[in-house]
């Protein structure tokens, strides 16, 4: 793959412990180039994600696309931040920071826009790893702009599972259900949602790979280690040291699309009423509503090819 030919990527991130690893994995794969990074809150405040994602590309040694920050708050709802598993600084509470990059000049969203409306159509995707709020605000601001993205794949909703943050919403979802709502409604002729339930069951990282993982190059003794504190929070939702890598199973079914198993497109809405529905998304899965599909639901990986494009990707 020539560097001329290389696919161009846009990833937005509220860079925690996971996001960070499937930011190394595509930082390693040759046939993308990522163009730069947005963040948004979530897992934590925008600028700690910010930090952590140059933190991410500092280690990850390959290259050094710029980082901008976009949106610090939801567009409604209270933010509450996932500390108990990532930690409070998002990265397992090592006091690891960049040592030398800094988060660049600029407004996420607008950058964003910029790079969409100066692109041919399909030129680039975007994979967004947190909250939906900075494509959402891109999408009030110029929906012609992004619809002329190509595949948009979001880490988002708990697919045809349980919730993990209630008991039908995963975390991005839940966390700005507005955005969700416009995201989902926007007629993004290439969304995918890629659910909680992707990377759980047989799609888990077990001891034994997190084993090679940690012992099989620096940066995936990092990756490991920054997520101690989703191993000790699974080591009691699960019994055993484990890792649900739900950002790392998005960026997969992204950027190595062999490793998707289950794959449909559905009509789909995020819920946004108040009480114990919200931030889930409804997946018409037989066609009651009649309404026409409008969201690709990637369910399941196959886990031999999703763990060998981890263990590529990260040098093990």
């Amino acid at each position: 793959m020539t560097e001329k030919n290389r696919k161009k990527l846009i990833i937005d991130t509220d860079c925690g412990s996971d996001d960070a690893m499937a930011i190394a994995m595509a930082l390693n794969d040759p046939a993308f180039e990522i163009l730069f990074f947005t963040v948004v809150s979530g897992n934590v405040e925008a600028v700690q994600a910010a930090e952590n994602t140059l933190l991410t590309i500092e280690r990850a040694g390959t290259y050094e696309p710029p980082v901008y920050l976009g949106a610090r708050n939801m567009l409604l709802k209270e933010l509450a931040f996932a500390y108990d598993t990532h930690g409070m600084d998002g990265m397992g509470d090592l006091g690891l920071k960049p040592e030398r990059l800094r988060p660049a000049e600029g407004n996420g969203v607008l950058r964003m826009l910029e790079a969409l409306r100066e692109s041919e159509a399909g030129e680039i995707d975007i994979v967004t790893l947190g909250p939906l709020t900075n494509l959402a605000l891109a999408i009030r601001l110029d929906p012609d702009a992004v619809k002329k993205a190509g595949r948009v794949v979001v880490m988002g909703g708990a697919g045809f599972g349980g919730g993990n943050v209630t008991a039908a919403a995963e975390f991005n979802i839940w966390q700005d259900g507005e955005a969700a709502k416009i995201v989902l409604e926007a007629g993004l002729e290439n969304l995918m949602l890629v659910g909680w339930d992707a990377c759980l069951g047989e799609s888990m990282l077990t001891p034994d790979d997190i084993r090679r993982i940690r012992t099989g190059s620096s940066l995936g003794k990092f990756v490991i280690e920054i997520n101690r504190v989703l191993m000790g929070l699974n080591r009691e939702r699960f019994g055993e040291d484990c890792l649900d890598m739900a950002d790392p199973a998005a960026m997969a079914a992204a950027l190595y699309p062999d490793c998707i198993k289950e794959c449909g497109k559905y009509w789909c809405e995020a819920d946004v009423s108040p009480g114990s529905g919200y931030g889930n998304v409804l997946i018409d899965r037989y066609g009651f509503s009649g309404k026409e599909p409008n969201v690709w639901i990637c369910s399941a990986l196959r886990p031999d090819r999703y763990k060998e494009y981890i263990f590529r990707t990260l040098g093990v």
